[in-house]
């Protein structure tokens, strides 16, 4: 279990038995992350909004001692999970403890939980964490129960516990997600209250390999001498 996780690595740290590289390793596993993804093969070429060197900066982790948040905005297939992913393995490198969530999935989690009644336990571990990655808001709105258990979580995070944000949604249409507009600005407010924001404007990576995929089918079907030819 996680909390298993948690109590084994504290063990293994203050006793010092096992290297610290080992342990990070280990904790980036109990993360979650859906693939393993570093900022060395992030191209920041074809996205030219997101500033590398404000980029490097956030990798250092600083934002997670000041307990600060990060958005990530943009559209489908720009890189922001990349980011996410690097930026939350870099924080375990570092001995952060960090937990990778997709934004409905951790409304199904927290539905899931509250019908177990484990609901406040599932809480007391994700207050542990020093950051929670939530990516892919906005794409499939909350019910009203899933919207207010997912306010619960910014709210008990807020000035506790980092958050990095990913979404396809600008602010004035995250009511579409959560389907209330008071809950809508006070999730908003603490959010952003103390958050740095990086928007991908460019073209979709996944959009950009179909053309090129595209293209050398069509170059090879060129190249390709015809039966009459023969």
């Amino acid at each position: 279990s996680q909390e298993w996780w948690e109590n084994y690595f504290a063990e293994q740290w203050e006793t010092n038995e096992g290297s610290k590289q080992t342990i990070h390793f280990m904790e980036s596993i109990v993360a979650k992350f859906p693939v393993t993804k570093t900022m060395d093969t992030f191209d920041f070429n074809a996205q030219p909004s997101i500033n590398q060197m404000r980029v490097r900066e956030l990798l250092r982790g600083e934002y997670i001692e000041q307990r600060e948040n990060m958005l990530l905005i943009g559209n489908s297939g720009t890189g922001k999970t990349h980011l996410a992913t690097a930026l939350g393995f870099a924080a375990c490198q570092q001995g952060y403890r960090v937990r990778f969530f997709s934004a409905t999935g951790m409304v199904t989690q927290l539905l899931e939980h509250r019908e177990d009644r484990q609901l406040e336990r599932f809480h007391k571990q994700l207050e542990r964490l020093d950051l929670i990655v939530l990516d892919e808001l906005g794409y499939v709105p909350f019910s009203k129960a899933g919207a207010e258990l997912f306010f619960e979580v910014i709210s008990r995070a807020y000035e506790r516990t980092s958050l990095i944000v990913t979404t396809n949604l600008p602010f004035e249409n995250w009511i579409e997600v959560m389907g209330n507009e008071r809950l809508t600005g006070a999730l908003l407010d603490r959010l952003t209250h103390r958050i740095h924001i990086l928007e991908a404007n460019g073209e979709s990576y996944r959009l950009r390999h179909s053309r090129r995929r595209s293209r050398k089918q069509s170059h090879l079907i060129n190249q390709t001498p015809s039966t009459d030819q023969k």
